[in-house]
Order: C-alpha cells, then structure tokens, then sequence
C-alpha cells in the first residue's frame, strides 16, 4: 500500500519524538516513577494515533483502505487497557517503518533521478566569435556551443574543431569513456572527460536524445506495479483475518488484552510497503544498465511474457552495413583498391559509402582527398584519386563483364549472402568489388539463449527483409519461427496472432516498428539508435545499443518480482504466526509490538536486495572489460586478413603462378600474428572469461581450437618446407588447399564464437 509520505525532515522529527518518548519512560521507570513513565509512553502512543489516524483518512479519501486501520485499532487498544509500553513501541514501530521505508525508496530510485539531478540549465554559444551563456531553451540547430571539461553536453550536436572524449555511462551505462572525430554526434546528457571542444546544435533542447531520455524516466514511475495492486488488496484481506482472530481472542478468552496482543502483532504497515520497494528498486537496477522501464506494470509483464518477437535490421543485426569482403581482378591488390575507393568515397554522403571509409580506416590505411568529383544518383560516384581515375558504383556504370569469372564470383556470393556489392573501377577498368553486409550483432544469440533460459518459450523474427535473407539470419541465432516480408500492418496482425498463445515482447527500432511495439504485451525499443516514434511507443527503452540488455532487464525483472513476492508472503506469514501465538495468550502486546518491529525492518530490507545483481547476471567489470577491449580491437585487425587463407586456397586451385608466395604470406600471416594471439588469449582472457562464467573448464572447447589451429598451422609448414623450391605436384595442392581451407574455416567461426560467448559480455569499446 502506498502512501504519500511526509517530508523526510519531518519524519525524521517524527521518529525522534517517538524515540525519546520511549526512551524517557524506560528512564522514569527504571527511577520507580511509574506515573511519569506512562505519561511519557501515553503521549509517544497518542503521536502514533495521529499518524495512523491521518494515514487511514488520506487512504480512505483515496478510496482504499489497508492495514494502517489495524495499526489505529492496536494503538487505541493499547491505550484503553493500560498497555502503555505497548503503544509506545507500536508508535516507533510506525515511524521507524516509514522512515525505513522512505530511505529504502529514495535509494531505489537514486538511478532513475540520476539523470533528472544532473540535467544542464544553460550552454555556452557563440555569437560573432564571443561567448555567451544563454538558457538551454534558447539553443537552435545550428548554433555553434563550446563544452568546457567536466560539463554536460546540453543538446545533440555534431562534434568540430577537434576529436571529444565523453562520458556516456549515465546515458548508457557502459563505463568507459568514448571518443567522437570531428563530425561525429555527441549525444545530450554525456559528460566531457576530454578536452573542451565546440559542436554545432543538431536538435534542440527538447528534442535532444537526452530530453528524451529524461521524459522516458519521468514516465517509468508514474504507472502503479499489477504486483503492488495486487498486495493491496491482499492487505484488505489480511484485515479480515485479523479482525476475526483478534474478535474471537477476545471473546473466547473474556480477555479484551488478548485482542488488543493479536492487533499488535498485525500492524505491517511496512510489510506491503515492500512490494512497492522491490519494484522501484528493478526500475533503479534496470536504468543502471541502460534499460528504461517506463513503470512497474511494464516491468512485471516483462517478467510474466513468454513468447518474444524481434525484428532483423537494426535488432537483430547491427542496423548498419559492414564491409565484409573484397573480390578483385586477377593481379590486383585488394587493400589498394579499398583505399582508392574510401578516399573517393569520403565526399558522398551515402551510407554504403560511410561503411567503405570506416573499412579503411580501421585496416588503418591512409586516405587522400579527392578531386573533381561527380555523383550520379542511382549509379556510382566518380573523381580523381592521386593521379588515378576511380569510379565507385553498380555493376553496370563501371562497365563490369558480367562473363568475367571474378565479377561471376563476385554476384554469386552477394546473391547467396543476401549482402550488397560495390564495384570499382580504376583508369576505366572494373577491378573490383567491395562486399557489404548487414552483420548479425556479436551478442544476438547468446541473448536469445538467455532469454530462453528465463522462460521465453517462443522466439519469432517479424520483418519486412525477404523470407531467404531473414531465414539465413533465423537459422545463426536459433529462432523458431520467421514473419518474412511484412508491411506494418502485417507486423502489427502478427503479434496480435501471436498474442493470443500468451504475452509476448516486440523489439523494434524504426518507425515502422512502433505500431507493432503499442499493440504488443511489452513493446521494447532499441532507442540507442531507434526513432523517437519507436521509443514512445514501447513500454521499454534500450538506451544503449546493446540486444543483451534486455536479457538483463528480463533477468532483473523476474528476480524484482520474485524478492517482492518473498517479502510479502514471508512477511504475512510471520505476522500470522505471531496473531496465532498472541491469540493462544502466549505473547503479551509489549513483546508482540517489538516482534513486529523485527518482522517489518526485515521484510524490508529483504526487498531492498533487489537493487543488488542476482547470480544469473552475468556482465564484465570495468578492469575484465580493459582486457577484453584489447582483444576486440585485435580481431578487427586479424579479421580482413584471414580472408587471405582462402584466397591462397583459391590461387592453388585456379593455377596462378604467384600462389605459392600467396600461400607462404598466408602462412607468415599464421605464425607472426594468428599463433601469438591465440596463445595470449590462453594466457590473459580466458582466465578472466572463467572467473566470470564460473563451472568447470568453461573455456575449453575454444581453447581446444586453439590446438587444432596450431596443428595445422604446422602441417601447412611442413609442406611448404617439404617443396624447397622444387615444383608443385597435384598432392602438394590438394594437401595445402585442405589446410587453407580448413585453416580459414575454423578461424571464422573461432572468431565469431570468441566474438559472440565472450568478448560481448563487456559493454563495447571505445572509438
């Protein structure tokens, strides 16, 4: 039952008062003077009257009615037989609780007010080249803002003038610090941990990512939990049974002290005011990871649902295309090309091109700026690099031969994959194509198992991708069933169907989305880089990008429930028994009320373990998550080079005459960089990645792989030393190729199973 709670100054004092009447009696009586002790313990039970009085009324002008009716009827009994010990105690009892309570309940929340405390008033702007410091409802897009270090930054805005270094935790809750280059966004509500830098105004301060995020919070308290409604009218039924025993004490023993005794012990006040704690407390937990719950009832039913619907772009895969592959002409360099392509590329605004250049610069090739450039909707882009001539496009403007075996390759694993193709042509000559893909997020499929393993029963795709591309993605991350090509009004048909077999969670993140997200049983948005229609839809927002936040947000759910569910019912429980005993004359008021005093506090601080992670959380720590971000940055840089076990594999097959220097680089690639990782990895992560998973040899099927790679690392050189110069012959080939092959094979997925069981338990790495 929840009441609206005087100041805590106030029942500060109220407690205070309470205290030290009790404490005085006890003084005046230890002196013998009885007269003055019950004086001192009949005003500290008439505060209790008071308080119990005015709680009863302000419910009832509520229209409800709970347990503070016993607390009135205790105290007043207390005071008509003469138990004055007894009334002091209840009174304390009464305003320990609430005081409890109202700290247990702040503290719950500190992380959803967080945000709210922490809100910037005014920004620095500049106006022909002065500052000035006008208040945030006066910043427009455009504007040019400096952020100082250690300041918010007060609305969305696009970095200039040098790189950022921002703290996004309360946003995110991802605890290390990310960089933004120049033209990058840095979203509203992050904290300068770097230098100052200027930005340029993308939203207002109302629209801004963190104004949301704040309306979001204001929200996530604002609906009453079905769970705390429900311990309501448990209270009401808890009345009953106590009115009847303490009645029938009475009666049966002649004894109206007996009654007065079972009265007493049936004040918990406190005890449902558990509830309400425990679900707060699952809000508070939930913002800290970066998952806004807008509400108790939300919450719950994140708990209660069984059957999960996702869509794929942006949800299940990262939203965002990937360079994956580059398929060349014969006698070209590959990282050549994609450094001619990426420099050209660096003046289109396209979001294929962004995904070349960002290729680039993470294979840390440099780039020039290009010169006399023209783009041509719907077909390609064209300039100058250097000296040479680049075209950037389709298939068909470069002037590709769709009869040459490398463009033949090239369509037909795009046609498989369901990925998109670029191809490039230098000096007018097509020479190659560059592989795009929407990848599938590191943390999908772990996510879904846990899911899974919560109570998830159903996992469906929704999407409106085509049924070939979205069962090739069902199929990698165990989904049961998939909804291929559905319009918004197919989606929202879909979930309604689905409904009906039991409560189901929709996750979304675009426009399109956001019907669905209303009419399912709990609408979860990817917010971090969702639309606003998406986010106010759901009834759950991810903050951050991150799918395995909402296995978390599930997980905190269910244990939120399950702590509130414990304190009740241990707590009515407790309270029945000890009614029992004092109806039976074996308990007196004055020990009773200390009982229930014990009994409350417990119950309580029970539901306050809700704020503290359960076991089946499982999530690296700040100094785990240093480590693991050494090891993410190295598979970016191993990754496009494995592709070179295949291509030496590939040259063998096709007769090249350079293969065997392809094979020897495949091979130096394997000693000098793929070995050394595998074995720091034995040494450095996975003693990490097994504390933190626990059982027994946790790592051992990877580390498993680790050998098979080494043992055929050294069987490839053997052969290769075996030749000596000397010609192939048809079993040399046939020996090297099964070696690449099953060399590049394993480490693909060796990578992506590292990728997705391990490196994505830490929050992802800076850049």
């Amino acid at each position: 039952m929840k009441q609206r709670l005087p100041p805590a100054r106030g029942q500060m004092v109220i407690l205070a008062a309470t205290v030290t009447g009790l404490a005085l009696g006890g003084i005046a009586k230890l002196a013998d003077r009885n007269q003055l002790s019950n004086a001192f313990w009949s005003g500290t039970t008439l505060i209790g009257v008071a308080l119990a009085a005015w709680w009863v009324f302000d419910a009832a002008r509520r229209g409800r009615l709970g347990v503070d009716v016993i607390a009135l009827a205790a105290l007043i009994g207390t005071f008509l037989t003469s138990e004055r010990l007894a009334g002091a105690l209840i009174a304390v009892m009464l305003a320990t609780g609430r005081s409890l309570e109202s700290w247990t309940d702040g503290r719950a929340k500190r992380e959803l007010h967080a945000l709210l405390n922490r809100a910037p008033k005014i920004a620095h702007r500049y106006v022909d080249d002065e500052l000035t410091d006008p208040p945030l409802d006066q910043i427009a897009v455009g504007d040019r803002l400096l952020v100082r270090p250690g300041e918010v930054v007060p609305v969305d805005g696009a970095v200039v003038g040098g790189d950022a270094t921002l703290d996004e935790s309360a946003l995110t809750g991802e605890p290390l610090p990310v960089s933004r280059r120049a033209g990058d966004i840095a979203r509203a509500g992050a904290v300068n941990a770097g230098g100052q830098f200027d930005l340029v105004a993308t939203t207002t301060a109302a629209e801004s990512t963190y104004a949301g995020i704040v309306r979001l919070v204001e929200s996530a308290t604002a609906a009453s939990s079905p769970f705390v409604r429900m311990a309501d009218r448990s209270a009401l039924v808890f009345l009953a049974v106590t009115a009847v025993v303490a009645g029938a004490a009475g009666v049966v023993s002649g004894d109206a002290g007996r009654a007065v005794a079972v009265l007493v012990v049936a004040t918990p006040c406190p005890l449902i005011l558990a509830a309400p704690v425990a679900i707060v407390a699952g809000l508070a937990r939930s913002a800290k990871r970066g998952v806004v719950v807008k509400g108790g009832a939300a919450l719950e039913a994140l708990a209660d649902a069984d059957i999960l619907l996702l869509d794929k772009t942006g949800t299940i895969t990262k939203g965002h295309p990937v360079l994956t592959e580059i398929v060349t002409a014969d006698g070209v360099d590959a990282t050549e090309v994609l450094g001619l392509a990426a420099s050209l590329d660096q003046v289109s605004p396209h979001v294929l091109a962004a995904a070349i250049v960002r290729a680039a610069r993470e294979r840390k090739i440099g780039l020039a700026m290009p010169t006399a450039t023209d783009e041509i909707p719907g077909a390609g882009l064209r300039g100058r690099v250097g000296h040479q001539d680049v075209r950037v496009g389709k298939a068909s403007w470069i002037g590709a031969d769709t009869t040459c075996a490398w463009v033949i390759d090239a369509t037909h694993r795009t046609e498989l994959t369901g990925s998109l193709s670029v191809w490039v042509a230098v000096d007018q000559v097509p020479v190659a194509a560059l592989i795009l893909a929407d990848p599938i997020r590191p943390d999908a499929a772990r996510t879904i198992r846990r899911l899974r393993r919560s109570g998830i029963r159903r996992v469906v795709m929704v999407t409106g991708d085509r049924l070939a591309v979205a069962r090739s993605v069902a199929a990698m991350v165990g989904l049961d069933a998939v909804e291929a090509e559905q319009t918004p009004v197919g989606k929202v048909e879909v979930i309604r169907r689905e409904t009906l077999a039991g409560p189901t969670i929709m996750v979304g993140d675009g426009v399109n989305d956001a019907p669905a997200l209303a009419i399912a049983t709990v609408g979860v948005a990817v917010g971090a880089r969702g639309s606003t229609a998406s986010s106010e839809a759901a009834d759950v927002v991810l903050t951050v990008d991150r799918l395995d936040r909402l296995g978390e947000a599930r997980l905190i759910a269910r244990r939120s429930r399950s702590i509130a569910t414990q304190s009740v019912l241990a707590g009515m429980a407790m309270s029945l028994g000890a009614m029992g005993f004092a109806a039976a004359g074996l308990l007196a008021a004055t020990w009773g009320a200390l009982l229930q005093e014990v009994i409350d506090v417990a119950v309580i601080l029970n539901a306050l373990r809700a704020l503290r992670p359960g076991p089946e959380e499982i999530h690296l720590g700040y100094d785990e998550t240093i480590v693991a971000h050494q090891y993410i940055a190295e598979h970016l840089d191993l990754l496009p080079n494995v592709t070179l076990l295949r291509d030496a594999a590939d040259a063998l097959g096709d007769g090249d005459p350079r293969a065997l220097d392809v094979v020897r680089a495949a091979h130096r690639l394997l000693v000098d960089q793929i070995l050394p990782h595998e074995k720091d990895e034995d040494l450095h992560l996975y003693p990490i990645i097994e504390s933190v998973l626990g059982g027994i040899d946790a790592t051992a099927t990877m580390s498993r792989a680790h050998v098979e790679i080494s043992k055929l690392t050294g069987r490839l050189g053997d052969v290769i030393h075996q030749l000596a110069g000397g010609p192939l012959q048809r079993a040399d080939v046939r020996e090297m190729q099964r070696l690449l092959y099953g060399l590049y094979a394993i480490l693909d997925l060796h990578f992506a199973q590292e990728d997705e069981n391990y490196l994505s338990l830490a929050d992802p790495p800076t850049g």
